[in-house]
């Protein structure tokens, strides 16, 4: 029996999200699954130490999209899968499935968008594997490795170690860089504390202002190292904070507490499917109202986010 599983929305973020469905997936079937899935959703580095997986098969830039059919088309011909799973409503996957030879093709309706995601994939899940499942996905990591983490970067349990995610997709959905400043300075006199910066090296800007602020001697930023390391520095920490991105959703699949700043995006889609995202709104919203357009970047109060925090450190 061999196995397709098709997720290929973009981000970190939305793989994570899937992780119950597709343990669920191989678990029911009894194998482990191929993945179809964009590179930028990091699979590979996420799902290292995971054993439901066989194999990634990439989709990039060549051999996505209407323009890829065929190429695609032939890398997964040549496997001969049984069975594929579809989380999405795209009548081009269910081509290519058709086209490929799979017997059994297990598909969302088509045309479906504007989900929730974790909803929906629940839904579609659930009757395929005959039970109900948990939206919470649990991210596994190598014990060593972790240990390893500690010891190079100098972790310890005498101080709270948190998180700061201050990149974003967007400038539309960062909060200020000086607010994230502000926040570890009351942080640091509240606690003893060390602050991971999360951010990628399309954040110089941003890492820049931290370097040449008063925390940053208690600070070390991290948009040199690999994914893989990051998530083993985020399992030793206390706390995230900061905007959704991938690394809110990395936190919390470590079991991490995760205070989410949602200020332009789908709040609800994107904090709702865990119990380790505390989700904070630009004040007159909500978790539901606040989505795509919002605008809310002015309408975070930092003294709210700053009393969340205390209140996850406690």
């Amino acid at each position: 029996m061999k196995v397709l599983v098709v997720q290929q929305r973009y981000g970190i973020g939305d793989m994570l999200i899937f992780l119950p469905y597709l343990k669920a997936l191989a678990e029911k079937n009894m194998v482990k699954i191929s993945l179809l899935a964009k590179k930028t959703s990091r699979s590979s580095e996420l799902f290292k130490a995971e054993n439901f997986l066989d194999e990634i098969i990439d989709l990039d830039p060549t051999n996505d999209r209407i323009s890829g059919f065929f190429k695609l088309l032939k890398e997964i011909k040549k496997r001969r899968f049984d069975k594929v799973y579809i989380f999405n409503g795209s009548i081009r996957y269910n081509l290519l499935a058709r086209f490929a030879g799979i017997k059994s093709i297990y598909q969302y309706p088509f045309f479906t968008s504007k989900d929730i995601i974790f909803q929906t994939a629940k839904v579609f899940t659930e009757p395929l594997v005959g039970k109900v499942l948990s939206t919470e996905p649990n991210l596994s990591l190598k014990e060593k490795d972790v240990n390893d983490a500690k010891k190079t970067y100098k972790i310890n349990k005498e101080t709270k170690n948190i998180i700061l995610g201050v990149s974003a997709s967007g400038p539309t959905k960062r909060w200020d860089i000086e607010n994230y400043i502000k926040l570890a300075t009351q942080l640091s006199q509240y606690k003893d504390c060390k602050f991971f910066i999360a951010a990628g090296e399309n954040d110089l800007e941003i890492i820049d202002k931290i370097k040449k602020s008063n925390i940053n001697s208690i600070c070390m930023t991290m948009e040199k190292l690999s994914i893989s390391n990051i998530l083993y520095i985020i399992k030793n920490c206390n706390l995230y904070i900061g905007n959704d991105t991938g690394f809110m959703h990395m936190s919390a699949a470590l079991g991490i507490k995760s205070i989410g700043i949602f200020i332009d995006s789908p709040a609800y889609s994107y904090s709702g499917y865990s119990k380790n995202i505390i989700p904070i709104v630009p004040r007159g919203e909500t978790v539901e109202s606040t989505t795509h357009d919002t605008l809310g970047k002015n309408k975070i109060s930092l003294k709210e986010v700053f009393n969340n925090a205390k209140k996850a450190l406690t």
